[in-house]
């Protein structure tokens, strides 16, 4: 017991001994006297950001399924209820965004990955599911596009379709409650 006491005082010594060292110059030289109170002229400024890519937003607007809207089925026929009419069904898996902010706007690059299981009614094929992506800015939707994606099915595999949109601009205060919506098209 003592010498766990012992090691821990040491040890607590020690930290705080090291805290206290410098560590000199982070330029190399002896002094950042040099640096003080220095400013680049609007020229170096405008030269520098010429070639500079715009500052990727801190807060991206987060991105959701839509409550009901997470999966997609279709049935053999108006048979809805019977679970062996089920041709195939649509799920998706992830979903994605990157934005970045440059000159009052958004550009939002946005994407989900999902898989098609195919039903007892189902059977190997090409088959099409409806998704949409939305962009609602305080409560009003700036963007919604549906897209009809292609997807090969097979009773013995993934069935994995994916999706990206690009370049989706939307216009940028601060402070906006800004929301990115991705669902089945039902």
């Amino acid at each position: 017991m003592v010498r766990t006491v012992w090691r821990i005082a040491t040890g607590t010594a020690l930290a705080v001994l090291l805290a206290g060292c410098s560590m000199g110059s982070m330029f190399g030289g002896s002094s950042d006297a040099s640096y003080a109170n220095v400013n680049a002229s609007q020229s170096q400024i405008a030269q520098a950001a010429s070639g500079v890519m715009p500052a990727i937003a801190t807060e991206c607007p987060p991105i959701r399924i839509r409550e009901g809207a997470e999966f997609y089925r279709s049935y053999a026929g108006n048979r809805t209820s019977d679970p062996s009419a089920l041709r195939y069904q649509g799920v998706i898996d992830r979903v994605s965004r990157n934005c970045v902010v440059s000159n009052g706007l958004i550009t939002v690059r946005m994407g989900a990955v999902g898989r098609v299981i195919v039903g007892p009614a189902g059977s190997a094929g090409n088959i099409t599911v409806p998704l949409r992506f939305a962009v609602q800015r305080d409560d009003l939707a700036v963007f919604s596009e549906r897209y009809d994606i292609a997807v090969a099915t097979s009773p013995s595999s993934a069935n994995e379709f994916s999706h990206t949109i690009e370049n989706v601009a939307i216009p940028y205060v601060g402070g906006e409650s800004i929301t990115i919506w991705v669902g089945f098209d039902n």
